[in-house]
């Protein structure tokens, strides 16, 4: 019996002890999981004091300015000290009257609501003092849903961490930011702008009443959708705020007896979507931070320049204006255009137009529309030439062409104007955008080393080996074409767009970067030669319209149209940025008869050059080493002699320089080159040499 007795109390004894470690280790787990906030972590001291409500995401340009939000959040936040002192008396007296004397917790209101919740057997009152509100709509807005224990013991957790590391005054501020107050407003001055069309600062008491009135439920007590309940809900906070003494008596009936005076419109931020660059941001920020979009918790720092942006899209909506206006219709479909300027020494995208008056989530053309370049590919085919060792002063025929293609009917390119210029230099085949030119040096050089070309400068989509390359019978998008653009203006280097360098939390920490980068794409002299190619397109050729519309310094660029008039583009460049400009119908037709680049595109970019950009060092790019310095005619592309009418300077790679002297301007008067000649017998006798050439010739 004592054995049997034993055992029973060796039993109980055990049951006792692994009750009471159970209950010890259950009493440790609770501690643990509500120090660590459900184990998800709790906010610093530093991330509580920083903390801003989410305004949507802020997205600045490169000098920091405010440009956009990735997220449409009807919400301005505010300081306490714009926010009058009947306003935060509203609020108090209607949401926490214990506010400024409890720690975060009101314990009164606890065991009011037991007793209540108890007695119906059933959720009736809640017990959320202004803290817990804040600690709810703030930092655990992404964490738990719905109503339940652990939630609310995760709260009162946060609300006590909050009245530790903020003042009274700083959750009150907190809580008057993000509060929810209806018809997607959050915050009272977006609510204030939103029901009177005004700034909180100037509400009046009547109108502070009402806004806090509306705090318990939104939806039911919406001012504009249930006037007689809100008027009734404003009633009674003034009610409360006399009971409470912050308002006399007469000043509670006179507030009593204001009518409500809504404003006629609902408020929308103005800010949203002002920039045309913002859908591009936005994917941007989805495809490396998806979280941060659907949030708007971040603040994402761009390369956008403010100034060179809002130019963009004004240049681009007035430029489509007046293609319309000049063209027929185009079967009720609008006109559309692109702008891509980007830095072409790191890739930095300044400014960028996805289409005409952007909307949100719509189809970002500069990044995405791929279409025919047309003549703006043919740089790519002069700079294969010069790759392959062809220079700027070599001859090429400029007649009417037929290239045989096995399989297909003989191609017979035809020059834009059907005027054609014979025997002539490659730099003016370019300057005059020669279609039979141009198709005879890609030919020359092989379609396969302008593709290898194209690609190493930046071109990005598929490319077929076809003699229609050369004229620009290919689809690309903006971006790449403008992006190949950049070597002929930086030396030689590929360089990789970027839009975004980083994105923050509202509290600085780091949460994405990325680094410019470029690479060597071509050999700096051939990039030199291209270069000094191009400012002839824009002094001299079919880009001379730029002169015409006030832009001076170094530009060079060079105009585009597809055969067919469907697309127009312009691509520009100096020392500083590279833009592109392109217009045409998203349904591909003809635009206009005769329409072309220069009279089409080039004017916008002029409008966004003039307007939009500043940085205009306009020191001429400077020759590299290796090359050559030499006085040519430009016409003939040999060595001037002193009885050329015109002169240039160009520059050659070593070796490629041209050897002949012009023979076309020779004079065959004896007295006139008696007298030219008078300074050395040298001089003669090479002159005379070559008017013996010149005759057998």
């Amino acid at each position: 019996m004592v054995a049997e007795s034993t055992l029973a109390w060796m039993r109980a004894d055990r049951w006792r002890l692994g009750f009471l470690a159970a209950a010890i280790a259950s009493v440790l787990f609770l501690d643990a999981w509500l120090l660590t906030c459900g184990f998800h972590g709790c906010p610093s001291a530093a991330e509580v004091r920083t903390y801003s409500p989410n305004d949507g995401g802020r997205v600045l340009d490169r000098n920091g300015k405010l440009i956009g939000h990735l997220t449409v959040i009807r919400r301005v936040n505010v300081t306490l000290d714009d926010i009058p002192l009947h306003v935060r008396q509203a609020f108090v007296a209607t949401e926490d009257r214990r506010f400024y004397t409890h720690s975060g917790i009101d314990w009164r209101g606890v065991a009011r609501a037991t007793v209540r919740n108890i007695s119906a057997l059933g959720v009736r009152e809640g017990f959320s003092t202004i803290t817990m509100q804040v600690a709810r709509n703030s930092f655990m807005a992404n964490r738990y849903s719905g109503r339940s224990p652990r939630r609310k013991l995760i709260e009162l957790r946060l609300a006590r961490l909050l009245e530790r590391h903020l003042t009274k005054d700083q959750i009150l501020e907190h809580y008057l930011n993000v509060i929810y107050l209806g018809n997607g407003a959050y915050g009272v001055e977006a609510a204030s702008r939103d029901l009177f069309g005004r700034s909180v600062s100037r509400v009046t008491l009547s109108q502070a009443a009402l806004l806090a009135g509306v705090t318990r439920a939104p939806s039911y007590y919406a001012p504009r959708m249930h006037p007689r309940r809100a008027r009734q809900r404003r009633d009674l906070v003034l009610s409360l705020m006399h009971d409470q003494g912050f308002i006399s008596r007469a000043e509670a009936d006179q507030s009593t007896r204001a009518a409500l005076r809504l404003a006629s419109n609902a408020w929308k931020p103005a800010n949203v979507d002002t920039y045309g660059a913002m859908d591009a941001v936005r994917a941007l920020v989805d495809s490396v931070l998806p979280h941060a979009l659907r949030e708007g918790n971040v603040v994402v720092h761009t390369t956008i320049d403010a100034t060179a942006q809002a130019a963009a899209d004004l240049a681009i909506e007035r430029q489509a204006r007046a293609i319309e206006a000049g063209s027929y219709s185009g079967y009720g479909e609008p006109i559309q255009g692109a702008l891509v300027a980007l830095d072409p020494q790191n890739g930095d995208i300044r400014a960028l137009v996805g289409g005409r008056k952007s909307t949100r989530g719509g189809f970002v053309r500069a990044l995405n529309a791929k279409r025919q370049p047309g003549s703006a590919f043919k740089p790519f085919v002069y700079a294969a030439a010069l790759r392959a060792g062809i220079p700027p002063s070599a001859k090429v025929d400029d007649v009417p062409v037929e290239v045989a293609i096995a399989g297909e009917v003989p191609w017979l390119p035809a020059n834009y104007d059907g005027n054609y210029q014979g025997r002539t230099t490659v730099r003016r085949a370019l300057m005059m955008s020669s279609n039979a030119a141009t198709v005879r040096v890609s030919r020359a050089v092989t379609e396969s080393l302008v593709i290898a070309t194209a690609q190493r400068n930046g071109i990005t989509s598929p490319l077929r080996p076809h003699p229609s390359l050369a004229l620009g019978a290919l689809e690309v998008t903006p971006i790449e074409l403008v992006t190949a653009y950049a070597p002929f203006a930086n030396g030689g280097y590929r360089v990789t767009p970027r839009l975004v360098t980083r994105i923050e939390s509202q509290a600085g920490a780091l949460l994405w970067s990325v680094e410019a980068e470029r690479t060597p794409a071509m050999d700096p002299r051939d990039a030199y030669m291209m270069n000094s190619m191009l400012r002839g397109v824009v002094d001299h050729g079919t880009a001379r319209v730029l002169r015409s519309w006030g832009i001076r310094g170094p530009v060079g660029g060079k105009t585009g149209t597809t055969n067919n008039g469907a697309d127009v583009w312009f691509v520009g460049f100096t020392p500083t940025i590279v833009a592109g400009v392109w217009f045409g119908y998203d349904s591909p037709r003809q635009i206009a008869d005769r329409a072309a680049g220069a009279g089409y595109a080039a004017p916008a970019w002029a409008q966004f050059y003039q307007a939009g950009w500043t940085d205009h060092r306009d020191a001429e790019w400077a020759p590299p080493s290796g090359m050559v310095e030499a006085q040519i005619d430009p016409e003939t592309g040999d060595l001037a002699t002193e009885f050329c009418d015109r002169k240039q300077t160009e520059y050659f790679k070593d070796g490629m320089e041209p050897r002949e002297y012009c023979q076309l301007h020779l004079t065959h008067d004896p007295t006139i080159i008696a007298r030219r000649l008078a300074g050395g017998a040298d001089v003669v006798a090479e002159l005379a040499r070559r008017i013996r050439r010149f005759l057998r010739f």
